[in-house]
Order: C-alpha cells, then structure tokens, then sequence
C-alpha cells in the first residue's frame, strides 16, 4: 500500500468526531474557558502564546472577567454566563476548566460527555469518588484530557527527575515538602454574613455545594479555606510538591495516608481548613510528607526549600525552580562508630579511631541550572 493510498483508507474509516480533531489538530483548535478568575487569566495568557488555538468563547458568572479576556483574546469570542450554553456550543472543540474545586467534576463529566476535549485545572477534583467518576468518563468518551499541574512543564524539574531518575541521590527514603506562611493574628478576616451582591451568581457560584449565606471569605482565592470547595493548601500547593515527589520516586498509590491538625494558632478569621497540619503518605519502602504551618513563617529546613529529597547519596534542595544536591558524607568510620557494630566498647572505639577512614561516597554538589538565586545554607552564628 503507499502513502497516499493509506492516508485515503484512513479518511475513509474516520468518523465525523475523529476527523474534526484531525482537523483541529492541523489547523487551529477552537478553545472555550470557563472561569477567568485569578488563574482563568493565567491560563488563557498561556494558550494565546500559541498560534494553534482560538478563543472562541468565554465563561463566566462575571461580565468584567469575560470583558477582560475578550480584549486579550485577539478575536471575537462569544460570551456565556452558563456553562452548559458554552458546551452546547458546536465550534468549540476543547475547554479549559480554572473554576474554584467544587465545580471541576460536575464541569469536566459535562465537557467529556458533550465531545469536548479538556484541560482541567489542579486539584483534579475535590474528592476521591469524583476523581475516579471523571477518570470512568475521559475513558469512556475518549477525550483527551489533562490536569494543569505546571511544574510538569518547567526545565528544571524535568532535568531535576533525570538526575534523580539516573540514580544521583541513591535509594530515595524521605520527600518532604512544606507550605509556611505566619498568617497571625488575622489571618482571612472574619467578615460577616450578608446578602450577596448578586444573588442568581452567588447560587450559581455554589452550584453543587450546600445552600449557605453569603460571606466575602467564600468567594475568589480564600474559598480553598473551606471544606465544601477546596482542601486548604493540601489541594492548592500539595498537589504540586506530591505531584513532583511521586514523579521523582516513581510512585502510584500509598499504601496509607494519615493527616493531623487543626486551627491551632489562634488566628482570627473564618476559616475550616487547619491552620496547622502534618499529613504522610506511607508507600512501604518510604514515606513521603506534607508540612502546613500557617502559625509560624520559620523555613522548614536550613535551604528554605519547598521540597527536599533524601537519598541514600544525597538530599536534593528545590525551591521553585532552583535545586541543588547536597551529597552524603558516608565513610566506614565516622566519630568512633562503625555501621555494623554501633559504638562498642572503649577499647573497640579506640582501634577504630585509629584505622583510616575511607571514603564509600565521592562528594560531588549538583545544582540545576533554573534561573532563580541557587541555594545556600545560612550561616550559624551563636551570636546571632
């Protein structure tokens, strides 16, 4: 068979659906956004950085929003105040979802079901059993879809997982990762409960969530501090550091999970989510940890990194989009203590002391070439 015969079997056995991806795939694909908010716009800047997609409409519960996405959009997008309006829309061929937690699900198995392809913003649902019905749906329908979990994309992580991945930092034992920030005494605030600004977008803003009075604090960013959107910074910056962690360890599933906390800082705000808070994922040859410390801004480790990585040769420092390794100092003898034997006896201590130690691991410091400041350990002072 030659080529041109192949290609013309292959435009005859598409279907209709396969053939307008093919299409959209070679040509220009038709983008709806739902959601414009905080990371709506940041979303919709990244996709108008490339010349192979248009936005072709827009939605959201706030005209100002739609106003200032259309005017960057470098077309004439339609607007929509109702998602399901967008999805029924024919040109559309894919969808960003950057809504707040509780809608992704609901959204996601609509677009899925109404043909169009997604991209859905972290966390990918706010629990379990929606992640694993969105999951069933993406199979079943057959779009493609993704998760926006950025740092997947950054250089530096990429080279980062390599290095980890090629064996720099031994057998990985421990990954830690933190979010700090002192937000005592007042945290969010705690303004009261009063009539929205407008009620049809205040109940359509809930959606799925339980009927409650309005409050500012439930609204834009500072929804992820209550339960019935979002999971705190667990979901919002966890899901980043886990995501990087599993990568780098080349994990799936734990075999446990335990989280423990609470509103422990005695700040002044509204507030469900713990203000401090450790969680561990148990994988059965390491464990893998979440800091949340939003009573106190002290570094969670001397490089004040976002994430370390403890190898059995190494630690891996990353903040942002620096890492650098700090390798183990292993040698057969180390103060008088002998791996195999601990400390012993005096006299066992002494002909140990006296025996040249020799080096098991080569020192060699790593540090990826990101652009930002490379990390440093802070000098200690006693008089400091």
């Amino acid at each position: 068979m030659t080529r041109r015969e192949f290609a013309r079997a292959a435009a005859l056995s598409a279907t209709a659906a396969s053939y307008s991806r093919i299409l959209g795939a070679n040509d220009r694909v038709r983008m709806g956004y739902i959601g414009l908010g905080n990371r709506g716009d940041q979303v919709h800047d990244a996709f108008l950085e490339h010349g192979d997609q248009v936005t072709t409409a827009v939605c959201d519960l706030r005209d100002d929003y739609m106003e200032f996405a259309i005017k960057k959009s470098r077309a004439t997008p339609k607007k929509y105040k109702e998602y399901k309006q967008l999805l029924a829309d024919k040109e559309i061929d894919a969808v960003v979802i950057a809504t707040p937690d509780h809608w992704h699900a609901p959204m996601f198995i609509n677009a899925c079901s109404a043909g169009k392809d997604v991209y859905v913003e972290k966390p990918l649902s706010l629990t379990v059993a929606e992640g694993r019905h969105m999951v069933e749906t993406a199979d079943r329908t057959k779009r493609v879809v993704q998760v926006g979990t950025n740092r997947r994309s950054w250089k530096t992580y990429r080279e980062m997982i390599d290095f980890v991945h090629a064996g720099g930092i031994g057998k990985i034992t421990v990954a830690k990762s933190f979010s700090i920030r002192n937000e005592w005494p007042n945290g969010l605030g705690a303004p009261t409960e009063g009539a929205p600004p407008d009620e049809w977008a205040w109940d359509h803003w809930l959606g799925p969530a339980p009927k409650v009075p309005y409050n500012s604090n439930r609204s834009f960013y500072n929804f992820r501090w209550f339960y019935n959107y979002s999971g705190g910074q667990l979901t919002n910056f966890g899901v980043h550091y886990m995501d990087i962690i599993r990568w780098a360890m080349g994990k799936d599933s734990p075999h446990a999970v335990v989280a423990i906390g609470g509103k422990f800082g005695g700040i002044k705000d509204n507030r469900e989510i713990p203000d401090t808070m450790e969680v561990t994922w148990d994988y059965g040859d390491s464990l893998a940890t979440f800091s949340q410390y939003n009573a106190n801004g002290a570094p969670g480790d001397l490089r004040g990194s976002e994430i370390h990585l403890r190898g059995t040769k190494g630690t891996i420092y990353i903040r942002n989009s620096s890492w650098e390794v700090v390798p183990e100092d292993v040698t057969e003898t180390i103060a008088g203590y002998d791996h195999a034997q601990g400390y012993g006896n005096p006299l066992e201590r002494k002909a140990r002391n006296t025996k040249p130690k020799q080096k098991l691991i080569e020192a060699k410091v790593e540090k990826g070439s990101g652009g930002a400041t490379p990390l440093r350990t802070p000098a200690i002072s006693s008089t400091a």
